[in-house]
């Protein structure tokens, strides 16, 4: 596997098969991101599709300042909004894949019927909070928590300055901890 760098010097000399290479690595990336953003698979695919066309378009631009892997969070997160702006919807929620683990099980880790339960019906509460955090709040509460940036690299690919990603992560999770208290014991 060539190194990034080195990838992105090939795409720009015109070389599609380094083009089609860096597809492959970063797809299923940019789908999971999307899908955890707009909720819709189609919607995602779009984001996909979106993300690698601006992608070709505007390589020449990456000055490697920050990873590629941030820059690129950057453009599927401007795809993400402009979908909601376009679309004019405010709804979109995020799938937490084995983002709840098992809180009470049984003997060598398999869960009970009731655990079971449990944690689909947390898991659809969480799901339903993070869909009613406004946009700006669950855009970065996806990418510290769920994706696992750094404060710096959300607050790049956001363009707004580490004060706000810290501010908006702490009102998404006050508000999600108001949200789930009922189910969450303190």
């Amino acid at each position: 596997m060539r190194e990034i760098n080195t990838l992105i010097s090939q795409i720009l000399d015109g070389d599609k098969q380094a083009f089609s290479e860096l597809v492959r690595r970063y797809e299923s990336t940019v789908f999971s991101f999307a899908f955890k953003v707009c909720r819709d698979r189609e919607k995602a695919e779009e984001a996909l599709q979106n993300t690698f066309v601006n992608v070709y378009r505007k390589l020449h631009q990456f000055d490697g300042k920050s990873k590629f892997s941030t820059w690129l969070y950057s453009i599927v997160t401007n795809n993400c909004f402009m979908q909601n702006r376009q679309r004019k919807i405010d709804e979109a929620s995020v799938q937490l894949e084995d983002s709840q683990e098992q809180a009470n099980s049984t003997t060598a880790g398999t869960p009970t019927p009731l655990d079971t339960i449990m944690s689909q019906e947390l898991q659809k509460q969480l799901d339903t909070a993070i869909l009613k955090l406004p946009v700006e709040y669950r855009i970065v509460f996806i990418l510290r928590d769920i994706e696992g940036l750094t404060a710096a690299e959300t607050a790049q690919v956001l363009d707004i300055s580490v004060p706000a990603v810290k501010s908006r992560l702490h009102r998404a999770r006050k508000e999600l901890r108001e949200q789930l208290s009922e189910y969450v014991a303190s």
